[in-house]
């Protein structure tokens, strides 16, 4: 059976349980290009090599018993850097006071947009799914706090602060 997106689908729940059994978390994984990355981060602290490992030998043991894509892939697992992407609506909130690089389909002119603004979280109404969420933007120089529904949202990504 091939590897497709689909397919890292069906199996996301395994590889969740593989990197809870080493003490880590799914940040997110997919397949591109013949590549199935695996990113991994540690709530209590940083990924490590050895947890890298761990994960891979297993996630490639599992791939191999359910005969996982019928041509050639690599297989990547590491942690999702210090300019991680944004991938689900908690990491808005994991991530308030970080400065980050949202780029989003502004709703009222249709046009895609970047700013670079500081986290301030994620505004649910009550009883809506995760996804009618929006995330909470402060701009840096005025305070002016913007409201981006996450599904307008293309790219979030944390910025390098030193």
């Amino acid at each position: 059976m091939a590897a497709t997106p689909s397919r890292i689908t069906e199996i996301t729940p395994e590889i969740e349980q593989i990197a809870q059994g080493v003490g880590c978390e799914l940040v997110h994984a997919e397949i591109r290009g013949g590549v199935l990355r695996i990113f991994l981060d540690r709530p209590d602290g940083g990924v490590t090599l050895a947890d890298c490992e761990q994960v891979s030998r297993q996630v490639s043991a599992l791939l191999d018993v359910l005969d996982f894509g019928s041509g050639r892939y690599v297989l990547e697992v590491s942690s999702p850097g210090l300019d991680r992407q944004l991938y689900k609506p908690l990491d808005y909130e994991r991530f308030a006071g970080r400065l980050a690089r949202v780029t989003y389909e502004d709703p009222e002119t249709g046009k895609k947009k970047t700013e670079v603004a500081r986290l301030q979280g994620l505004r649910r109404a009550e009883g809506a799914p995760e996804e009618a969420a929006a995330a909470l933007l402060a701009d840096e120089r005025t305070g002016e706090v913007r409201e981006i529904p996450l599904k307008s949202v293309k790219l979030a990504r944390l910025e390098i602060e030193l």
